[in-house]
């Protein structure tokens, strides 16, 4: 399918209602994105709500299988049963999909794609793109530049994932546990299967029969499409924190090639939507609350890891509903 040449463009966001709609929405505003027309859709119960657009309020719309008529670009972020079901009748209808499910991350006929990795990937999409995992992400905004400088091997990482990261509910669950254990009252589960405040979960999504979850695996899968790297390993232990929004990642990474802190500083610094923030001295390195609502992530804590050659280990931290999701759809539209 070729790639546009309009000048402006018809949007459909699906799922707009939620977490990462809302933030499609602004970044579009934010980045003068040219839309035409916004068309935003969601379940029936939330047809007829009125949402701010980039430039006027838009009535949201119930997403149904002739949605997409005279639609340009379609971004998804409503779910994996969503885009399973949705994504073809877009695609049909003539819209570019741009997805932030699961779905189609792994289906080697769709690009999967972060922008300042492998940006030159959307050139042979036919019709849909995928989104990266939002770990994922975060983790290679720092990571790959490292590997074109030292030649990755492998990584070993434990992430502390935000409550955003699994929606609205989650927000709300957390919020209400801190306000129950503040007044001595029983905290009561049901997004998570254990309270989330003043906790911490050493489980993101289901399990697989080797004991890793789905989400601790995608690191590997996803870092393997994304930097052109088969043989990459990770063993990841994916944990939900009682943050509200930004993930972080703490990597010890081995690099083929002999590695220092002032050089892997300097790769970092000068690394596309990330900013260096390694002055441990001075208590100064990413954190959530820095990161949050901010379109870069930073990267901190940079030191010659002890138990491996040609090691480092860094903490990296990033807001994963933009670059993890929102922004980074964004830019994948402006590749287009």
């Amino acid at each position: 399918m070729p790639l546009f040449v309009r000048k402006s463009y018809r949007i459909a966001i699906v799922g707009a209602t939620g977490a990462v709609g809302a933030e499609l929405i602004d970044v579009l505003r934010r980045r003068a994105f040219p839309v035409k027309h916004l068309r935003l859709l969601a379940s029936a119960r939330s047809a007829g709500r009125s949402m701010p657009g980039p430039t006027e309020n838009v009535q949201v719309e119930e997403l149904k299988e002739d949605s997409f008529r005279d639609v340009d670009l379609a971004f998804f972020s409503a779910g994996g049963d969503i885009s399973r079901k949705f994504v073809p009748l877009a695609r049909e209808a003539g819209a570019v999909v741009i997805d932030n499910s699961s779905v189609f991350r792994m289906d080697p006929e769709v690009p999967l794609v972060l922008p300042e990795i492998n940006g030159t990937d959307v050139a042979w999409h036919r019709g849909v793109i995928a989104n990266p995992n939002c770990t994922t992400a975060v983790t290679l905004m720092a990571l790959h530049p490292l590997h074109l400088a030292f030649g990755l091997r492998r990584i070993f990482a434990s992430s502390y994932q935000a409550v955003s990261g699994t929606g609205a509910r989650a927000i709300a669950e957390l919020k209400q546990q801190v306000a129950a254990a503040s007044n001595g009252s029983p905290a009561v589960p049901e997004v998570y299967p254990h309270p989330i405040a003043f906790n911490v979960l050493p489980q993101v999504d289901s399990f697989l029969p080797d004991g890793y979850t789905k989400e601790e695996m995608k690191m590997q899968h996803e870092g393997r499409r994304i930097m052109h790297l088969p043989e990459f390993r990770a063993s990841v232990t994916c944990v939900r924190v009682p943050v509200f929004r930004a993930h972080s990642v703490a990597v010890s990474a081995e690099f083929e090639r002999p590695i220092s802190v002032d050089a892997a500083r300097e790769v970092l610094a000068k690394a596309p939507g990330l900013d260096l923030c390694d002055e441990p001295g001075r208590s100064v390195y990413p954190m959530p609350l820095q990161a949050a609502h901010k379109d870069n992530c930073q990267v901190g804590r940079i030191r010659l890891d002890c138990a491996m050659e040609n090691g480092l280990a860094f903490w990296v931290s990033g807001d994963q509903l933009l670059k993890g999701a929102a922004l980074n759809a964004v830019q994948i539209a402006e590749l287009l």
